[in-house]
């Protein structure tokens, strides 16, 4: 342990805190890095909004969407949610939980919306 270590108030030391009291942020992203994934998720919700309305796109909108809405998901969970700087256990424990969400709302539609169109009895 350092000797810049300073006890919180329940009896844990934290390391690298300042004279101040407030951690040390270097494993963050600085502001202008905010700034700038705002800007991209800007962008991003532009070009949905626009794909929406170019009739050449009707064929490929539902996939296209799909991926610039993961691409939107990844940087929000990766920068404003910190998981890109915190411990790798956060991470998957957040990815655990969206996996089973995921694999829950599959088996949700496959019950309700594909299983009822067969008919199974002859």
């Amino acid at each position: 342990m350092s000797t810049e270590a300073v006890a919180d108030g329940f009896g844990q030391a934290q390391g690298g805190a300042s004279p101040s009291g407030h951690g040390d942020h270097s494993g963050h992203a600085s502001p202008r890095t905010y700034w700038t994934i705002g800007g991209i998720l800007t962008l991003i919700t532009a070009m949905e909004v626009a794909a929406f309305y170019i009739p050449a796109m009707a064929p490929v909108l539902v996939p296209v969407l799909l991926v610039l809405s993961a691409t939107k998901f990844m940087l929000v969970i990766m920068f404003f949610m910190h998981l890109k700087f915190d411990s790798k256990v956060f991470s998957g424990v957040f990815l655990t939980g969206l996996v089973l969400a995921s694999f829950m709302t599959v088996a949700l539609i496959v019950l309700f919306q594909v299983l009822p169109k067969y008919d199974f009895m002859g």
